[in-house]
């Protein structure tokens, strides 16, 4: 049975486009809504064009009040009956209370390779610590901000990248090329991770 996938953003959404674009033909899921906590996100636009179901819940009115925020969201998303979640770059911290219920069923895309780097300002971080590697991870969510079992990791060779927004550029490409092959993987049974090396300096 085709598994219906809701993949959650808050800005301009290249994860979900990879995301969406990829699942056609023989995949074994398909998106159903595109989910923003942002009115204005590119890629609750892009998903409009697309034909795409989309909901907004903006966070601001409920400034203080992350459990209303996400009741909000969890009665709205209810109706799109979705199997699968899959976070890309949405930037809210989602509560146990939202999480638990998806367990095994919510994914999340890292831009490092975890458990190095949890939180923000990943690329500036590897970069201070001088690491000759850095890279992407999709991880299953759990209640612990950027834990739980990994999926999937895509590693570069930092090199010669002498900025944290260079690296972050090439890093993006391989959040592109990891998180469909996880995905996919994952909407089939699999949790087998996968593994990318670029070899690209």
């Amino acid at each position: 049975m085709t598994k219906r996938v809701a993949i959650f953003l808050s800005g301009g959404g290249s994860n979900m486009r990879a995301l969406a674009q990829s699942m056609v033909g023989d995949h074994p899921a398909r998106p159903c809504v595109i989910v923003s906590n942002q009115p204005d996100a590119g890629g609750i636009a892009w998903a409009k064009e697309q034909g795409l179901s989309t909901l907004v819940v903006d966070h601001k009115p409920f400034k203080g009040d992350r459990a209303a925020f996400e009741a909000e969201i969890q009665t709205h998303l209810e109706a799109h009956a979705p199997d699968i979640i899959c976070l890309a770059g949405f930037m809210r911290v989602l509560t146990p209370a939202f999480v638990r219920p998806w367990a095994g069923r919510m994914l999340n895309i890292h831009p490092s390779l975890l458990p190095k780097y949890p939180g923000l300002h990943t690329h500036a971080r590897a970069l201070e610590a001088g690491d000759i590697q850095h890279g992407c991870t999709v991880h299953e969510v759990t209640e612990v901000l950027d834990d739980g079992p990994i999926l999937g990791q895509a590693k570069l060779q930092i090199g010669g990248t002498a900025t944290s927004d260079a690296l972050a550029a090439r890093v993006l490409k391989l959040e592109h090329q990891l998180y469909p092959q996880v995905l996919r993987r994952f909407a089939a049974g699999d949790r087998t991770p996968v593994m990318i090396q670029d070899t690209q300096d």
